[in-house]
C-alpha cells in the first residue's frame, strides 16, 4: 500500500475505498484488505473527500461482483517483473496502441493473454 503521484493519480479515472469494494463484491472489508494483502488488488492512499488520506482501489479493478479476470495474475507478474505498486497503476492505466488501450481496458474486455503476454515481456 503506497502513497501515489499526481501523474499516476491523473491515469486512473475512478477510485473506490474498501468499503465501496467490499459492497460491490458483497464481502466484508476484511476480505478486501485480505486480497489487497494477498496481491489481487492494489490499494493506494489517497486524498479521500472528508480529506483523510485512505485506502482507495481503481473501480476499473472490480467488474460484476467480482474482480477483473486476469487482474491478480497480471499483478503478480509485474511484481516479480520488479514494479512498485505505482508502476504497476501507470503501466495497467497507460494507453497501449500495440493493444489498442490500456491494459487494465483490455483486461475488462477479457483479453488477459494479451496484457499478460507483455507483462512477461517486461522482464526480458
Amino acid at each position: 500500500m503506497t502513497e501515489i503521484d499526481a501523474k499516476t493519480d491523473a491515469l486512473v479515472p475512478a477510485w473506490l475505498t474498501l468499503p465501496e469494494v467490499a459492497e460491490k463484491l458483497d464481502v466484508e472489508v476484511t476480505r478486501v484488505r485480505q486480497l489487497v494483502k494477498e496481491g489481487q488488488l492494489l490499494a493506494v492512499r489517497r486524498e479521500a473527500e472528508s480529506g483523510n488520506r485512505v485506502l482507495q482501489v481503481p473501480a476499473a479493478f472490480v467488474g460484476e461482483a467480482r474482480i477483473v479476470k486476469g487482474l491478480a495474475g497480471t499483478i503478480t507478474l509485474l511484481r516479480d517483473d520488479g514494479f512498485s505498486d505505482e508502476e504497476m497503476l501507470e503501466w495497467l492505466f497507460t494507453e497501449d496502441e500495440s493493444l489498442p488501450g490500456a491494459p487494465v481496458t483490455a483486461l475488462r474486455e477479457n483479453r488477459g493473454t494479451e496484457v499478460k503476454r507483455r507483462a512477461q515481456a517486461l522482464a526480458v
